[in-house]
């Protein structure tokens, strides 16, 4: 996992006009520009169907840049090394242009041969486009040739093998770079600094000290435009298969050998191997699922997701998730993993939240309860860690309170992390898979999740079942609260 301080490379982007690409990678990339990642010997091919021209392009490019300028940098410099090429990616002839404007551009910038592809657009596409960068030379060059993919990969495993068939003819697995943008927020990636160079926590991190884990994404947001998507892949696929189980993964994995890309995708492969397989009617036991429905939020009225443009009035797709876990390995045996996930929730976070066992004997009285010791790791919106201890209340006796030990993270120069984008772009510049995930972690993923997906595909359930504004159905609370827990707020 080292840092390479500059990177020479064209990168091609599929799906140029799109609103990923005008939100997230060119202003990630503008940041590689500003802090000397990517200087004078780069190149970005923007690609898509509408025809647009080099300028018209580049003048989106700065619009997609206005309140990021950095002093001293000039955004139409950064511009400059952007084209368009207008291209229909089923189209043999649009790859022979496309082909011609990567050579032409490879001299004018020395970019070596170095290729990076992003393709920013509808999964449908990807082994198309992969076939066609194969068949007409583009991964012939001397320098590296990688590949970045957005999810969804497939819609369930027998999908998702395919698509990594399709892949594989063209690009080999240590060329495939498959995004989370969850695994490059930085609280993320602080997950193992902060198990394995603390020994106070590693000696702690099994089912001897902790009761149970939780691990809470919640939005206040609703399915806004993407109705048609989220009726496809609803909560389920769309969060629990990547997000929620690479998050599991990093905590459950056993402490590699060596911090290197393979050593850690060996631990989180291992980890997801024993993640209890739950089928059948054993689905409803350790899963709750929801929908939301309207409802008031600051006094404001809120929608139903069955009044969502594009939904079916009728639909059966969820928008909650909460379930609970089981590693079945010798360190985890017995500890539940909770997850929750869902739209149109009180508040919007995205934390872990790891409960200790409590004390043998409470020595204070029995009248006088101990709050528990958790180490709540905050990912968003704010970057933190929280410990949750106990300590003597001021004054006469011997009273306890609860005191919470804060860390707030933030880079050096006190400006916010980086976007998660912008570190995993600059990884696979750098040609580090760490946090990218492997086949075989989506494959065993989509093999948990297939699992669920086919009880619930055969049961109608009674939605909506929690209002907008709340924090999800009563079941969810209730799957907690038979192991004498509750979710922590």
């Amino acid at each position: 996992m080292t840092e390479v301080k500059e990177q020479v490379a064209l990168i091609t982007i599929f799906g140029g006009t799109g609103d990923l690409a005008n939100r997230k990678l060119y202003p990630s990339l503008y940041h590689l520009f500003t802090k000397g990642f990517l200087k004078e010997n780069f190149a970005v091919i923007g690609t898509a169907r509408r025809p647009w021209t080099n300028d018209f392009f580049r003048e989106k490019v700065v619009e997609s840049l206005k309140g990021i300028e950095k002093e001293g940098f000039e955004p139409e410099e950064f511009a400059s090394h952007f084209y368009y090429q207008s291209h229909d990616v089923t189209n043999r002839e649009s790859y022979v242009e496309l082909k011609n404007l990567s050579d032409e551009l490879d001299k004018k910038y020395e970019l070596q041969g170095n290729r990076l592809f992003y393709l920013a657009m509808a999964p449908n596409f990807f082994g198309t486009i992969a076939s066609r960068l194969k068949s007409e030379g583009f991964v012939d060059n001397a320098g590296f040739s990688r590949l970045i993919i957005e999810k969804p990969f497939g819609r369930d495993l027998a999908s998702a093998e395919e698509l990594n068939e399709s892949l594989r003819q063209a690009f080999d697995e240590s060329e495939i770079y498959r995004i989370d943008h969850y695994l490059g927020k930085e609280m993320i990636q602080n997950i193992s600094v902060i198990r394995f160079a603390n020994s106070i926590i590693e000696s702690l991190w099994n089912n001897r000290y902790i009761d149970n884990v939780q691990v809470t994404l919640s939005e206040t947001l609703g399915v806004e435009d993407r109705g048609r998507y989220y009726e496809e892949s609803g909560a389920l696929r769309d969060m629990v298969q990547n997000h929620i189980l690479q998050i599991v993964s990093l905590l459950a994995m056993e402490p590699p050998i060596k911090l290197t890309t393979q050593e850690i995708r060996h631990e989180k492969v291992r980890a997801l191997r024993s993640l209890r397989v739950i089928e059948g009617d054993d689905v409803y036991k350790y899963f709750v699922r929801g929908q939301y429905g309207p409802g008031t939020v600051d006094g404001k009225e809120l929608l139903g997701y069955r009044q969502a443009d594009n939904v079916n009035p009728d639909s059966n797709t969820e928008t909650f998730v909460a379930a609970k876990l089981m590693i079945d390995n010798f360190r985890w045996s017995g500890v539940p993993f909770y997850i929750r996930t869902g739209k149109r929730l009180a508040k919007k976070a995205t934390q872990i939240a790891i409960q200790f066992k409590n004390v043998p004997m409470n020595l204070f009285g029995s009248n006088h309860s101990l709050g528990g010791n958790v180490l709540v790791i905050h990912i968003q919106p704010d970057e933190g860690i929280t410990l949750h201890m106990n300590v003597k209340k001021p004054g006469q006796g011997m009273l306890t309170m609860p005191v919470n030990l804060n860390y707030a993270h933030s880079s050096p120069d006190g400006m916010n992390t980086p976007e998660a984008y912008e570190k995993l772009i600059q990884d696979c510049l750098n040609g580090d898979a760490t946090y990218f995930s492997h086949w075989d972690e989506v494959s065993l993923s989509w093999n948990f999740i297939d699992k669920v997906a086919t009880a619930w595909s055969n049961t109608k359930e009674h939605f909506p079942n929690y209002t907008s504004g709340t924090m999800g159905p009563k079941e969810a609370d209730e799957l907690v609260s038979q192991d004498g827990f509750k979710w922590f707020d």
